[in-house]
């Protein structure tokens, strides 16, 4: 959670967040608002008689005392735990301005807690924290009208550690946003006796006491306290990290008994100086507690999150909290992964750690013993990407504070981000630049080495060689450490609209009404990306995700050529990004290059079910491998030949072999990804030939695949893809005829035969890896590799059999991408042919059903403007072209052999069709020019509704509904164009 956007909130001011905030009004406790603030800039006001140092460790730190009138003496805000990845801070509790960065944690304290016998204990303890840790910058803030005198959550934690500090972290912004108020404290990191006052009386005023409960917290006297403290009120909520519950047992810690306890058991009391019944009635307590049960295990993190933010809210009173919680997670439940994992996943443990190590900065668990070996990270300098000609007093002053409390070991960065530059600054001064001389002997520009910690990793191959199974297998075996996992598609066509469809997901509007100014009309391009930004906004707070942007094609959009980094959150935030692409270098980031299955684990894929091949046969699989470049997709095709059919590895090489190779011209990328790799493409063919064998020469899996590629690259659903197989035309017109006779006398068990077949054909291209299944039920997705074959092997009018089935049973609000596969195919955008002609009565339904629909919803919905009004754009050409062959004359075999009167045209012949085409361009040049109403263009708006109503009057008169609608919108761009014109005029 964003602190600058949503912690940080004054007592008296109204509070607004992206969600729907719970009932403050509860029956049980209060609901106050969150005190913590992250300021960007270091200079705020403060009283002079409010002014005090607070010091910490490794850090400048900062705390201001906001004044109040709840009758505590003497308030002061104190910081608790700045959650960055290797240490803490201290920050502002509250501040005025919302335009900050993403801080961490923050605390204001209040109330009073009495003395229970460990004052001593702990002023002692703080005597002994070293002086040269404990560095201040004091920052002013003016606080007059901040007032708290409760909280809903005193969150409490002892340790350093990356992990715990993000799950610490995590938890906060998850019970923020859902409008529980947090107090989030390390009370050993403070040593000034008045802070330590604050925090008690914080604590004395928290409705429950979040403990969360480490291998080392046992010996740390303020846990101690807090366990006692909470426990004698009977609020204590334990959170077990890394722990068993069963694990926290006084004979076992204090006798050493078992591995855990074996290093960090034994009398801790003694550590630091404190009484052993004073420390067992504490740990006793937890069992008192023990009806919460939050373990947060290495692979359960996000459940005990979830479990832990419901349980309290359902303590508290707020009862619509847990509904949206449980819809959410209903939802997330179904739609979370694109694909079921892979349960025969084979190999790629040190792609797996090396990607985990280059995310979160450091490997845990099963994955630091998989791990074998790391590249070396070489000690840059300074690196930019992107450009930068200047740095600001400010950076310089950043770099030298980390310069003074940087640490042994591993090399500090910050990143610094702007509109020119993202920069990965370091403790020396050195930068890479893109170099400013161009031309054929130029240097190449370089990637950066792999930046560790920062939450992006790329990871490049040709394709099918298993980029995406690896982005599957990291995003299930790391899915807990996450909110959620956002998958989007890479394909550059489609990658804006992916992104905005995660709106669902974050609850955040994205449609147009939600982002229109009410003092000026903001452009399209405004419009647009504040859209965006919402989006953008939500991944930029403190809650973890993992986007997953699969097969990148490019680093620049398709519809305006703005780089695709402009949708992605900052780096270094909670929010790690993981991309797939074939492209070199992604960002002048060094990707991770997904390099071959080793030999055992390829043989281990293509042996499949069958184990016991004779040497002979191995050597034959061996000669395979080669031949089908080593790829995994090609291995697993292999693989599952050899386990559905009875067939040895030497007569499938033998099958392969004989097959002719198909002759195609290929053209860009088609030609480097496909031509090289002729074996691959035999070996689809052989898997087309054994469809064809079980289900006769029109196999309707083979149709299936055939059609697949001019699908949008999505899940298609079977029954779309199966009706468009069945559209595909015969190569035979008798064939034909006969088939659709035998429909008619079997029409009552059509539906039946039809679903039982599309089930088969879609099992069969499961089971030889030609198509992968999806989440959802009733779809599958091909390989682009596949997708790319099919469509250079398709037959003639494939591209319209698929036009007409999604034009025919697609729905726009669950097929909107293969809608705009068809848009693609019918209209050409920017250099594209088109590709699927139209009879005048297709075109004018497609139009009327499809195209006006879907370019209202990408407009008002997503916020897309560029994108719908192109496409109605190339709609009205495409109407325009076709009322241009209407009115040309034409010849008919009847008008010409009869020889009576002049050509006429088809206007004449057929005028009814004419004036519904007519009438159908006027409606499309009507909704474009209420389009730019909105976008503030009221000249191109002018223009295309007068075009509109000179239709309308000449086919339906003057005073038709629709032509006196169309004069309103005239009058009101008229006005607006008019006002436009005062306000600009010298």
């Amino acid at each position: 959670m964003d602190l600058g956007e949503d912690s940080g909130r004054l007592g008296s001011l109204p509070t607004t967040t992206s969600r729907t905030m719970s009932s403050s009004s509860s029956a049980f406790f209060s609901a106050n608002q969150s005190p913590f603030f992250s300021p960007r800039s270091s200079t705020c006001q403060l009283s002079e008689s409010a002014r005090f140092d607070v010091q910490c460790d490794s850090t400048n730190l900062s705390a201001d005392p906001p004044s109040s009138s709840s009758g505590i003496p003497d308030p002061e805000c104190l910081a608790n735990v700045g959650f960055a990845a290797s240490d803490v801070s201290l920050m502002p509790a509250a501040c005025v301005s919302s335009d900050f960065p993403k801080f961490d944690h923050s605390s204001c304290t209040y109330g009073h807690l009495h003395d229970n016998g460990f004052s001593g204990i702990i002023e002692k303890h703080r005597r002994h924290i070293r002086s040269h840790d404990m560095m201040f910058s004091p920052v002013p803030i003016s606080l007059s009208s901040y007032q708290q005198s409760s909280y809903d959550v005193y969150i409490g934690l002892h340790g350093r550690k990356p992990s715990l500090l993000r799950f610490t972290n995590w938890l906060r912004a998850e019970l923020e946003v859902q409008g529980m108020s947090c107090f989030v404290s390390d009370r050993a990191r403070f040593r000034n006796s008045r802070k330590h006052g604050r925090i008690e009386r914080a604590m004395d005023v928290s409705s429950f006491g979040v403990l969360i409960l480490t291998k080392k917290s046992f010996r740390n006297p303020y846990t101690i306290e807090e366990l006692r403290f909470f426990s004698s009120k009977k609020n204590l909520v334990p959170i077990y990290f890394d722990l068993n519950m069963g694990d926290c047992l006084v004979r076992d810690i204090v006798e050493k008994r078992g591995e855990l306890w074996e290093k960090h058991g034994g009398e801790l009391w003694i550590s630091y100086g404190g009484l052993e019944k004073e420390w067992k009635e504490a740990v006793n307590g937890l069992v008192r507690a023990d009806a919460w049960k939050l373990e947060a295990l290495e692979g359960c993190w996000r459940d005990c999150i979830l479990r832990a933010v419901t349980h309290l809210a359902m303590r508290l009173g707020r009862r619509s909290v847990v509904d949206r919680l449980t819809k959410w997670r209903e939802k997330v439940d179904k739609e979370e992964f694109p694909f079921p994992r892979n349960e025969n996943f084979i190999g790629r443990k040190k792609e797996l750690s090396e990607l985990e190590f280059i995310l979160f900065g450091d490997i845990s668990g099963e994955s630091e013993r998989d791990y074998f070996e790391l590249k070396a990270r070489s000690r840059r300098k300074h690196l930019t990407i992107g450009w930068s000609k200047s740095r600001s007093l400010e950076e310089r002053r950043r770099e030298c504070n980390w310069e003074n409390g940087s640490r042994k070991g591993k090399e500090p960065v910050i990143w610094k981000e702007s509109e020119k530059e993202i920069e990965m600054q370091s403790t020396e001064r050195q930068r890479y630049q893109r170099p400013r001389s161009s031309g054929r002997n130029s240097r190449r520009k370089r990637p950066a080495k792999f930046i560790y910690g920062k939450g992006i990793a790329s990871v490049t191959g040709d394709s099918g060689i298993g980029k995406t199974e690896l982005l599957l297998e990291f995003a299930y075996r790391y899915h807990q450490r996450y909110k959620m996992v956002l998958w989007i598609g890479g394909e550059s066509r489609y990658i804006r609209q992916n992104y905005l469809n995660l709106w669902s997901f974050l609850d955040v509007d994205v449609g147009v009404e939600n982002c229109i100014d009410k003092r000026r009309m903001k452009s399209f391009e405004e419009q647009e990306e504040a859209a965006i930004s919402r989006v953008r906004k939500e991944l930029m707070r403190n809650i973890p995700f993992l986007v997953v942007i699969d097969n990148l094609e490019s680093e620049k959009d398709w519809w305006d050529q703005k780089f695709v980094m402009d949708l992605l959150p900052r780096f270094g935030g909670e929010t790690h990004i993981l991309i797939s692409t074939r492209l070199p270098c992604v960002m002048n980031l060094e990707p991770l290059k997904l390099s071959y299955l080793s030999g055992v684990e390829a043989m281990s894929l293509m042996q499949g079910s069958v184990k016991d091949y004779p040497i002979a046969e191995i050597d034959v699989l061996r000669v395979i491998e080669e031949k089908v470049g080593r790829l995994t997709l090609g291995l697993a095709i292999v693989g599952a030949i050899l386990s559905e059919l009875p067939i040895n590895p030497s007569r499938l090489l033998d099958t392969i072999n004989r097959l002719p190779p198909r002759d195609f011209s290929w053209s860009g990328r088609e030609a480097h990804s496909l031509r090289k790799n002729t074996f691959l493409l035999q070996l689809f063919e052989v898997c087309f030939s054994i469809f064809d064998h079980a289900d006769g020469p029109r196999s309707l899996a083979t149709r299936m695949v055939q059609v697949s590629g001019w699908f949008a690259p999505a899940a298609i659903p079977v029954s779309l893809l199966a009706l468009a197989a069945h559209k595909m035309p015969e190569k035979h017109k008798g064939t034909r005829f006969w088939r659709k006779l035998l429909r008619s006398l079997t029409c009552g068990f059509s539906s039946c035969y039809s679903k039982r077949f599309e089930s088969e054909a879609s099992s069969m291209l499961l089971r030889f890896n030609l198509a992968r299944s999806s989440t959802k039920e009733g779809y599958i997705h091909f390989n682009e590799v596949i997708r790319m074959y099919a469509r250079r092997r398709g037959v003639t009018g494939v591209s319209h059999a698929m036009v007409q089935a999604v034009v025919s049973h697609a729905s726009l609000s669950h097929h909107s991408e293969h809608i705009w596969a068809v848009c693609f195919l019918l209209f050409g955008f920017g250099n594209d042919p088109t590709v699927v002609e139209l009879r005048v009565s297709e075109l004018l339904y497609i139009v009327k059903e499809v195209i006006l629909p879907l370019a209202i919803r990408t407009f008002m919905v997503f916020s897309r403007c560029s994108a719908a009004l192109e496409l109605l754009r190339l709609c009205t050409d495409a109407l325009e072209a076709a009322d241009q062959a209407f009115v040309t004359p034409v010849e008919k075999w009847l008008d010409k052999s009869l020889c009576w009167g002049p050509i006429r045209s088809n206007a004449q012949l057929n005028p009814c069709l004419w004036q519904e085409l007519a009438l159908t361009r006027a409606t499309v040049l009507e909704t474009r020019a209420k389009l730019m109403l909105r976008g503030g263009q009221f000249d191109i708006g002018d223009d295309l509704i007068r075009k509109a109503i000179f239709i309308r009057n000449s086919i339906s008169g003057e005073d038709h509904p629709d032509t006196v609608s169309a004069r309103e919108t005239l009058s009101k761009l008229t006005r607006l164009l008019a006002n436009v014109q005062a306000h600009t005029s010298p």
